[in-house]
């Protein structure tokens, strides 16, 4: 063999070597984002139940006129991760608009103070999710990884698009 010949073996062995260093750090990133969404999904599951626990509280406290939330509350209670995301989302923001028309001002403050906390809690949950599924998307778009199929079997995440509840300083004028 000529001394070209064995540059030429040495330059196919370093570009095979930086491609597998490549392919398995993409591979491990993608494989800890996929489950910095799963941990997301989950911690945004929490965040919803809980609101949906506290506006069946509110619903209770009023009574008669508490029935339409009463209902958008049981339903978004009921429907847990595994329904479907469009269902599931409409049901979310049944919940939003309902809670949205609550007067707060009528509320008992411990309960005012934690349906606060509960929908920033969503907010909170929505973002860090929504975050975690950018990244996985970011990097599942990549030409590297879709060529060599890097995501293996691991299903596309989705966004979840629930509308955000108004600010809390515009819904309570007395203070709590």
């Amino acid at each position: 063999m000529t001394a070209l010949a064995w540059v030429l073996l040495a330059l196919a062995v370093l570009v095979v070597v930086i491609v597998t260093v490549l392919c398995v750090a993409r591979s491990w990133r993608l494989d800890r984002l996929h489950v910095r969404v799963d941990g997301a999904s989950a911690g945004l599951d929490d965040a919803l139940a809980r609101r949906a626990a506290v506006a069946l509280d509110v619903a209770a406290l009023r009574g008669r006129p508490g029935e339409p939330l009463r209902a958008a509350a049981e339903r978004a209670g009921r429907l847990g991760s595994g329904a479907a995301a469009g269902e599931r989302e409409g049901a979310e923001n049944a919940l939003t608009r309902q809670l949205t028309a609550v007067d707060r001002s009528a509320l008992p403050t411990a309960l005012h103070a934690e349906l606060i906390d509960a929908e920033q809690l969503v907010i909170l949950a929505r973002r860090v999710h929504s975050d975690a599924v950018r990244d996985t998307l970011d990097l599942r778009s990549r030409r590297l990884v879709r060529w060599l199929r890097l995501h293996g079997t691991a299903p596309l995440p989705q966004y979840f698009e629930i509308a955000d509840p108004e600010p809390v300083a515009t819904r309570r004028s007395t203070p709590a």
